[in-house]
């Protein structure tokens, strides 16, 4: 599945984290440290060759062996692997089924360390994208979302197990490539290849692997707190690209540093590629598909930047340590991207995109009304995420900043990404990092947008008793499937003597909800959620 930014924008028990997992064989005894991959990349054939050195480190004693994913070979693809060493011994090996079984002299003890080295090659049927760009230029770039990595590279292809990365790409020399990182090396040799390196010294997940070949125009664009912005797009398309990604780059780092914590890389290169139709959120390396650049700043293209930057705080510097969690990272970003917005357009743009991302929520709720956004066991990768991962994800963080309030919201975010910058976390961890900073137990609302499907629809209405002085209010939950929402709202009065409106905060509870108010006089108008903070339909009318 190719990674496209969608466009913008009753009391339950809590979940248990155990409850939350996948399929995939996690080996919590093993942590990989370090990736180095040597790549050998060719004008004439689209084989590559490889050599990934990987570091270990054992967590528990009696390992004898250990998994990595690759991709066989079968149906004119995949990768065939010609040795395993280890300190330059020779390391018995069997390669079936897509899984590198790799044995070991010995087995483990905790806090022992082993470093193997795998010799490989083949053609990619995909991860790595080699063919011609827009101008018909030979490009290659890497597509590894959500687990494609494994197509070309031997790694553990799963988010819970991070580690640092280097790529040392021997290519013809008229290509440039860019990584994740800092470049180490670029050295033309005398047979007319370029050796370039790169190398990350932050953990990532293998999904956030970046490399691109192509012939680029480069500019240095800005520095943020000494680490350098960059813009890596086509030579044919060197003005449009420096011109549309000139901005806002600089200014949603300083936003994203100052409110949520310090940018974890140490760059930010944005870069035209054509491995993805929209954006790719590559630690450090975000990718923009080959149409991203107009010369025109786009809005929807700056919205596809905002994104892929939020992106760099969550899911690449705090990632789900589980596929069914990957509302963290798109949940995640589709909001701080409308709060970016907020911040730099103002708020008429900000309700545009929750109002926005609200249609497509509705869209795709009608389809599919028990589909929940924290799913379990997920076997087919094609649906890892889905409108809702993104919009339904964004609005949820937006009803839960309603329900604590801003400031409460900010320190649980500013906790939350504190400590699981650079590891994993998953939606129990976010839980509790907000119900620390509020004071308040969330389970409720944890549950009821995250672990179950429905939505809530109402139909309602007020009047006003003349007799008792009193405003009556009608809410009744009508939405199908047998769900029950608890959700607190607003309530704005408007009364003619008054310039502002009185606020009342209800929570609807019950399948049929009625709450009476004081009030000395009929008020004008009765407006349901003012402000915008509850996801829901609902039909509310004088009565």
């Amino acid at each position: 599945m190719q990674k496209i930014v969608f466009a913008l924008i009753a009391g339950v028990i809590a979940h248990d984290p155990t409850d939350v997992f996948d399929d995939y064989p996690k080996n919590p005894n093993i942590d990989v440290l370090h990736y180095a991959f040597d790549l050998t990349l060719r004008d004439g054939t689209d084989e590559i060759g490889g050599v990934a050195t990987i570091d270990v480190r054992f967590l528990a004693d009696g390992i004898e062996r250990l998994r990595f994913d690759l991709i066989g070979v079968g149906n004119g693809s995949g990768m065939a692997v010609s040795s395993v060493t280890s300190m330059g011994t020779p390391l018995a090996f069997t390669h079936v089924n897509d899984v590198l079984w790799i044995e070991l002299q010995r087995a483990s003890r905790a806090s022992d360390r082993i470093s193997v080295s795998v010799l490989y090659s083949g053609t990619a049927a995909t991860g790595l994208i080699i063919g011609p760009n827009k101008h018909g230029d030979r490009t290659f770039f890497s597509d590894n979302w959500p687990n494609k990595a494994r197509n070309w590279l031997p790694t553990v292809d799963h988010p819970y197990d991070k580690a640092t990365v280097e790529f040392s790409i021997l290519a013809p020399n008229h290509y440039q490539v860019v990584s994740n990182g800092l470049l180490i090396e670029e050295t033309d040799r005398a047979d007319n290849q370029r050796l370039t390196h790169w190398k990350e010294s932050v953990p990532i997940a293998t999904w956030l692997y970046a490399v691109g070949v192509a012939r680029f125009a480069v500019q240095h664009v800005d520095d943020y707190q000494g680490k350098p912005i960059q813009t890596w797009v086509y030579r044919q398309d060197r003005n449009a690209g420096f011109f549309d990604f000139a901005i806002p780059s600089k200014d949603v780092l300083e936003f994203y540093g100052d409110r949520v914590g310090p940018y974890a890389y140490e760059k930010l290169a944005n870069v035209q590629a054509n491995s993805v139709a929209g954006g790719m959120e590559a630690a450090s390396t975000p990718f923009y598909g080959d149409v991203s650049v107009t010369g025109t700043r786009t809005v929807r293209w700056r919205n596809v930047v905002i994104h892929e930057l939020a992106h760099q705080w969550f899911g690449n510097a705090v990632t789900e340590y589980d596929w069914d969690d990957v509302w963290l990272s798109e949940g995640f970003a589709t909001y701080f991207t409308l709060l970016y917005i907020e911040h730099a357009y103002g708020r008429d743009e900000f309700v545009q995109g929750l109002r926005s991302s609200a249609e497509r929520v509705w869209s795709f709720y009608r389809e599919r009304p028990d589909y929940r956004i924290v799913h379990d066991n997920l076997t087919d990768m094609g649906q890892v995420t889905s409108s809702q991962t993104y919009q339904k994800g964004a609005w949820t963080l937006h009803m839960l900043r309603g329900i604590v309030g801003d400031d409460a919201f900010w320190r649980g975010i500013q906790t939350y990404y504190h400590e699981h910058k650079d590891a994993n976390a998953t939606t129990a961890d976010f839980r509790r990092a907000m119900e620390e900073a509020s004071g308040q137990t969330l389970g409720w609302f944890f549950d009821q947008w995250l672990y179950q499907g429905g939505a809530l629809i109402l139909d309602g209405g007020w009047r006003y008793d003349i007799e008792r002085r009193q405003l009556v209010i009608q809410l009744n939950q009508v939405q199908d499937g047998g769900y029950q929402f608890r959700m607190p709202m607003d309530i704005a009065i408007h009364v003619a003597a008054e310039q502002a409106p009185r606020m009342e905060r209800l929570t609807v509870s019950a399948t049929d909800s009625v709450f009476t108010i004081d009030l000395d006089v009929m008020p004008e108008r009765v407006v349901l959620d003012p402000n915008i903070w509850v996801l829901m339909e609902a039909s509310f009318q004088p009565f």
